[in-house]
């Protein structure tokens, strides 16, 4: 089976696909100090909880944490016996390479959301990720990655908000009742909520302009179903779609090898 590791800023989602579907599913705070003993610990109690037998024989990483794929490494190699895909490095190939600007380094997220958006919705596509950073990746006719945006993560600007103003509270992130707040949560949560709504419909009419071209835009990441009541832009919400791609990314390495 294989072991597919999808590394972000925030959290690490650990899935098991055993050849037709993910059978386990599991999520830990990103930590670069966690260490390969820990994460088999963590890892094979909840194998055991959930009753999940699962003979992993391969592994596939995406990390935008450089600092923590070193231990992801020693977990695959010294308690499932295999060397793990590293998507971004050298030895793991895309189905088609990036387009962008000579030295560039594409995020392995970005490349990997692009993998599986084009296999699910075909070409001139645009994936919006909202994750730490809120990210558009721009698909190409023939599922290349050729650019995108980066803005800052809903949360981030929540955090930056309150920590920068005094009076104001931390808040959740919700679709306020109405856009006009009477009361300074309920302003906030406007403010953010539309803010994005509003920040998310801008980027998407400016690549479209620049693009010529008629394009479908997929949504993904913990926040996406809740922005996608606030507008008719996303065409499909795809929780899955990172752990989508890193499966398609193996079994193309494995076909190509």
């Amino acid at each position: 089976m294989l072991l597919a590791i999808d590394c972000g800023n925030t959290n690490t989602v650990f899935s098991i696909w055993n050849g037709a579907r993910f059978i386990a599913t599991w999520r830990i705070a990103t930590d670069h100090k966690r260490t390969a003993d820990e994460y088999f610990v963590w890892l094979s109690s909840l194998l055991m909880l959930t009753k999940t037998e699962a003979q992993i024989t391969e592994a596939i990483i995406s990390s935008t944490v450089p600092r923590v794929v070193f231990n992801l490494r020693v977990l695959c190699d010294r308690y499932f016996n295999c060397r793990p895909l590293v998507v971004g490095k050298p030895d793991c190939n895309l189905p088609v390479a990036p387009r962008v600007d000579q030295g560039t380094t594409v995020g392995p997220d970005r490349l990997v959301n692009t993998v599986a958006g084009f296999d699910r919705h075909g070409g001139n596509l645009i994936v919006v990720d909202f994750g730490t950073a809120t990210t558009f990746d721009v698909v190409d006719h023939d599922g290349a990655y050729v650019g995108g945006v980066i803005a800052p993560g809903v949360n981030l600007s929540l955090e930056a908000l309150h920590m920068a103003a005094a009076a104001l509270p931390h808040i959740d992130v919700a679709k306020p009742a109405k856009a006009i707040g009477t009361n300074t949560v309920a302003c906030m949560q406007s403010g953010v909520y539309w803010g994005y709504i509003g920040l998310i419909e801008g980027i998407v009419r400016a690549v479209r302009r620049e693009r010529e071209t008629p394009m479908n835009v997929i949504a993904t990441g913990g926040l996406a179903s809740l922005f996608a009541q606030g507008t008719e832009l996303f065409h499909k919400v795809e929780d899955d779609l990172t752990m989508h791609g890193l499966v398609l990314i193996n079994q193309y390495n494995k076909e190509t090898a």
